[in-house]
């Protein structure tokens, strides 16, 4: 049993008559016979009763009618909807992102895609970069957007820009006559950071290490925004991504750059099965509008 063999059989039993089902459905008369007796033999009996003068349902015919009329219904209900989904005109997408782009620059491409695709929801999990890892890969969401993973497996990394660890510290520091601070400089204060397992204290541990620079860790808290804020407040200093930046000032920390040595890693675009049409077009927004974030000389500080 086909659809076409559907829409034929209901154009007939709703007119009772195969010259207008043919006008209707544009087809000719064998060609509409054919499609009948098609669905006649699928069945195994008679549900059209014709003669040179009339058309009229069987018993059968009667029970298949309002069957058909929902069948046909939900096929094309269906076919609308896939329609839209591949027009961009309806369609839901998830996104893992870890919590320092998902806060600071993710906000800005979404605007820039509900623009675009205003029929699109988005759903955004915010979680740390090694969930973001862990979702893509078991398929919970299409597309994530980590640090560069160090073994990628079976996931494609895009990467989106490389970017750069600054230093933020209290407007109250003495630091603050610096335009920028070493590592050296930095931690002659005490240190905060994110615990473990964070991405961004491991990025930072491993490349002070291969400089033989050990991290003191006086504080330490599952959220950026927290530590930002306690830097803020005069507590001590700590290392973000550069990402972080309008985020870290909007906290009341200062930022400066921050050298010997320069810590940089890649973020961009995970993924692993075959997008969808709405993520390719959510990473075709990301990979335009999204660029790696700098530190204007006016802000970096007064030396």
């Amino acid at each position: 049993m086909t659809v076409k063999q559907l829409r034929a059989f209901l154009a007939v039993a709703q007119t009772l008559s195969f010259t207008q089902a043919c006008e209707r459905l544009h087809l000719s008369q064998p060609a509409l016979s054919l499609a009948i007796k098609g669905l006649e033999d699928a069945l195994g009996g008679k549900l059209l009763l014709r003669s040179t003068r009339s058309v009229r349902l069987t018993p059968e015919g009667e029970s298949l009618l309002p069957l058909a009329k929902h069948l046909l219904a939900q096929w094309d209900n269906t076919e609308e909807r896939l329609r839209q989904r591949f027009t961009l005109q309806l369609g839901r997408l998830s996104v893992a992102a870890m919590p320092a782009f998902a806060c600071n620059l993710l906000p800005g491409a979404l605007v820039r895609f509900r623009q675009q695709y205003p029929k699109i929801n988005v759903t955004v999990h915010d979680v740390i970069n090694e969930d973001v890892t862990d979702m893509v890969r078991s398929r919970q969401v299409e597309m994530g957007i980590a640090f560069s993973p160090e073994g990628s497996g079976s996931l494609s990394f895009t990467p989106l820009f490389e970017d750069h660890f600054v230093a933020i510290i209290s407007p109250t520091s003495a630091l603050n006559r610096y335009t920028s601070l070493s590592w050296e400089q930095l931690l002659s204060e005490d240190f905060m950071t994110l615990q473990r397992p964070s991405m961004v204290r491991r990025l930072l541990e491993q490349a002070l290490a291969k400089q033989h620079i050990d991290l003191p860790v006086a504080f330490e808290s599952h959220q950026l925004s927290t530590v930002g804020r306690m830097v803020a407040e005069g507590l001590g200093v700590s290392a973000v991504p550069s990402m972080c930046l309008r985020q870290m000032q909007a906290l009341g920390a200062r930022c400066l750059p921050l050298t010997s040595p320069t810590i940089a890693c890649h973020v961009g675009i995970l993924t692993q099965q075959e997008l969808s049409v709405a993520a390719h077009a959510l990473r075709a927004v990301l990979m335009e509008t999204v660029q790696a974030p700098y530190l204007p000389e006016h802000e970096a500080g007064q030396g």
